[in-house]
């Protein structure tokens, strides 16, 4: 469907751009950043320290970024490529410039802190062709067997925007929606905790579904099918109707879910240049410094062991047998290989912990790209006597058959182009699961020839597919975690592993972080702000700290800290 939020507004001096900082913990982690005091300092003692990074994705390399400028000596562990979930691979034996995102793909201007780090390295962000976004020429949505053609929302039938305004009051009656979008817009910290922890106490326990059928805007079964198939921002959301309604909330309190922006050339690029950035600030390290260069190159393989040494260490056994102990080590790859990839101690974290990660849930995903060679769907369609329509021939699609999601994608009318055949979710996604690359695609074109009959994709199609099922993906193990309902208090543990002062000093110095540690997960800002929780709780163990202008996230912890729900 289309946007339910207001227009993003535009970011003053008296409007702060509203950010994915809350509502659980609104800490703003852009002004943390763009603070030139910087994020803190440690001991001239502990300087060239080594702190073990586990994880090479966006939170690790972030993480690691930052542990060195302030002096630390980051030792990276990658059991695959840089990047994580921010992969971006070609097709053979095509132009380079056509690339296919086998993660992350779109990112909204509430990712704040994300977006420092983009800028930072100089990377260049382009509007999504999201159904009904501004940069999407048009959007075919068909379900049932019957498609309707739209560059607007008005272009649909009445009952679309019936289930728009359903959504839209479902909201404001359960959620108090324009209140805390407003308060998040403002920064206004005490308002966005009080209206939180009212939610939080009422709907821990709701699922999305059940949320939408309390509602007296969603009476109909007819508008919540039809608003699972399409859905608001990026389309259909059934797959997400047995999850928690607080993980919905996050996502349309902070505008999570709208005006999104793809990186051009691909979202790789961010943790690949962060890795080779030499910083213009930097404490003890020589100028031109860089996260390569500590590494000579190539981060260190796979760790298949962690364990509790004595003294309170924690001790790293990678893939090559090499054993190393750290002080302090920051984990922040897929919270479940730590059940099963690495062999871990129990002592690692407290029995609570375990009990959080181990019920952490994720969904499933799987995308299918190929290149072609040209943005042919923006040739003018004609009827059956030869006379143009005015519509394009084919358009971004919203559909209940196999595909789902499909976007078309192009750097200009005269360039080779790509086309995300499938995008889906859950149980969608595991339909594919069995099926090879090429299967897919002909599944896939088959359903699309469906919906347009005239159109011959395949004559288009210039190279193999490529495909994803990121819960076959050996380290991703699934897209991100999403919380049922009553997993707030485990996702409370996870995001505050943090602040270790009340742990026992044997369960201190090794800190989680990922997405799927944030209460955004499934967003790369997620994993850039529990990232440089980590890192100020790395600066913390090794008894630093930041300067009193620039406070950090735990300094500030008590005022702010997520709602505490009782445990009995």
């Amino acid at each position: 469907m289309t946007s339910t939020v207001p227009p993003a507004v535009p970011h003053t001096d008296a409007q702060p751009p509203i950010t994915m900082f809350g509502p659980d913990f609104p800490y703003a982690y852009d002004d943390f950043l763009a603070h030139p005091a910087g994020l803190g300092q440690i001991p001239a003692t502990e300087l060239g320290t080594e702190v073990a990074v586990i994880g090479g994705g966006l939170s690790g390399i972030v993480a690691a970024y930052e542990l060195m400028k302030m002096g630390l000596k980051p030792v990276v562990y990658e059991a695959d490529k840089i990047g994580g979930r921010l992969r971006t691979v070609g097709f053979d034996g095509c132009d380079p410039s056509l690339t296919a995102e086998m993660g992350a793909m779109r990112f909204p201007p509430s990712s704040t802190a994300l977006q420092h780090y983009i800028d930072l390295v100089g990377l260049r962000t382009e509007p999504f062709p999201n159904p009904l976004a501004e940069a999407t020429p048009s959007t075919v949505v068909d379900l049932k067997g019957e498609s309707h053609y739209a560059t607007t929302v008005d272009d649909l039938p009445q009952v679309y925007r019936d289930v728009m305004n359903a959504w839209n009051a479902c909201l404001e009656e359960g959620a108090d929606f324009s209140d805390m979008n407003q308060a998040m817009r403002e920064r206004d910290v005490p308002r966005i905790r009080e209206i939180w922890a009212k939610l939080v106490e009422k709907l821990d326990n709701q699922t999305f579904y059940g949320f939408l059928c309390e509602s007296e805007s969603f009476k109909s079964f007819r508008h919540r099918e039809i608003f699972g198939q399409v859905g608001f921002g990026t389309g259909g959301w059934d797959t997400d109707f047995p999850n928690s309604i607080l993980e919905i909330l996050r996502v349309v309190y902070t505008e999570a879910d709208d005006h999104h922006r793809g990186i051009v050339g691909g979202s790789q690029q961010l943790p690949l240049r962060l890795w080779e950035r030499e910083p213009q600030k930097i404490v003890h390290w020589a100028y031109g410094t860089s996260l390569a260069t500590l590494h000579d190159g190539t981060p260190r393989p796979a760790v298949t062991r962690l364990n509790r040494t004595a003294g309170n260490g924690i001790t790293v056994t990678d893939a090559s047998g090499d054993i190393r102990t750290y002080r302090a080590a920051i984990f922040t790859a897929q919270s479940w290989m730590l059940l099963s990839k690495v062999a871990c101690d129990d002592a690692l974290f407290p029995i609570d912990h375990w009990t959080a990660i181990e019920r952490t849930h994720y969904m499933e995903s799987s995308k299918l790209f190929v290149p072609v060679d040209r943005p042919f769907w923006l040739d003018k369609a004609v009827d059956d006597r030869g006379n143009p329509t005015g519509r394009d021939v084919m358009s971004m699609t919203l559909t209940d058959r196999m595909t789902r999601g499909t976007y078309l994608l192009d750097d200009g009318p005269d360039k080779p182009a790509v086309i995300c055949l499938s995008y889906t979710w859950c149980d969608d996604s595991l339909k594919w699961l069995p099926l090879s690359a090429n299967e897919r695609m002909e599944v896939m074109l088959k359903s699309l020839g469906e919906i347009y009959p005239k159109v011959d994709i395949r004559k288009h199609v210039i190279g193999n597919p490529v495909t994803v099922s990121w819960e076959n993906e050996p380290y991703f193990m699934g897209a991100f975690k999403a919380n049922l309902p009553g997993h707030y208090r485990y996702q409370r543990r996870l995001f505050t592993h943090f602040m270790q002062d009340r742990l026992p000093e044997d369960k201190r110095g090794i800190f989680l972080a990922g997405d799927d540690i944030s209460w955004t997960a499934g967003w790369a800002e997620g994993a850039v702000q529990t990232a440089l929780n980590a890192v100020w709780g790395v600066m913390h163990h090794f008894g630093g700290g930041t300067d009193p202008a620039n406070p950090g996230p735990g300094d500030v912890y008590e005022e702010i800290a997520p709602v505490e729900l009782p445990e009995d």
